[in-house]
């Protein structure tokens, strides 16, 4: 529900759909981000993060980055609040509901101004796993690397997410 008691779900109206506003970025928890990546740094055998709250989403993601470049499978919490924190990065910067961004087994949004979908499967969809997602945010790989790799499956004249990446 918005602060004005709005809710967030289309209504119909004759054959028509309306909107009733934007979708809302969920964000995590600043706390259960900080447990995480306290974690996943004391599996890296590294103290915990010291840093300003603001800061501890975008220390989860280069400590889950670490664990993959070290050859360690990431503390789960730790992954799933890395992917989430960029991809509620991604759906800020290009908000929207034409294109559908998964990256299970842990978070998918809805991002990119245009048409968008309201039951069953969206025209538009990007799906890939949490390394390459976080490695495409990060600039580590391209766009177009990944895919032609097949790291990410693209569908839809709207899926292309060159333009938005990397976020950082």
């Amino acid at each position: 529900m918005y602060g004005d008691g709005r809710s967030f779900r289309a209504t119909s109206k004759g054959s028509g759909i309306r909107d009733n506003g934007p979708v809302p970025v969920r964000r995590l928890d600043p706390g259960k981000i900080r447990e995480a990546l306290d974690a996943q740094l004391a599996d890296l055998g590294r103290p915990p993060f010291d840093g300003p709250e603001g800061m501890a989403g975008n220390a989860c993601v280069l400590a889950v980055l670490d664990a993959y470049e070290a050859g360690l499978t990431p503390v789960k919490a730790a992954a799933r609040a890395a992917v989430r924190h960029l991809l509620d990065d991604l759906a800020a910067r290009a908000p929207g509901r034409s294109v559908e961004v998964r990256v299970p087994p842990y978070a998918a949004v809805q991002c990119v101004e245009g048409p968008r979908h309201t039951r069953g499967t969206p025209p538009n969809v990007v799906e890939t796993d949490p390394r390459t997602w976080l490695e495409l945010a990060t600039g580590r790989v391209t766009w177009a690397d990944a895919t032609a790799a097949g790291k990410v499956a693209a569908s839809g004249s709207r899926a292309d997410l060159s333009a938005l990446l990397p976020l950082w």
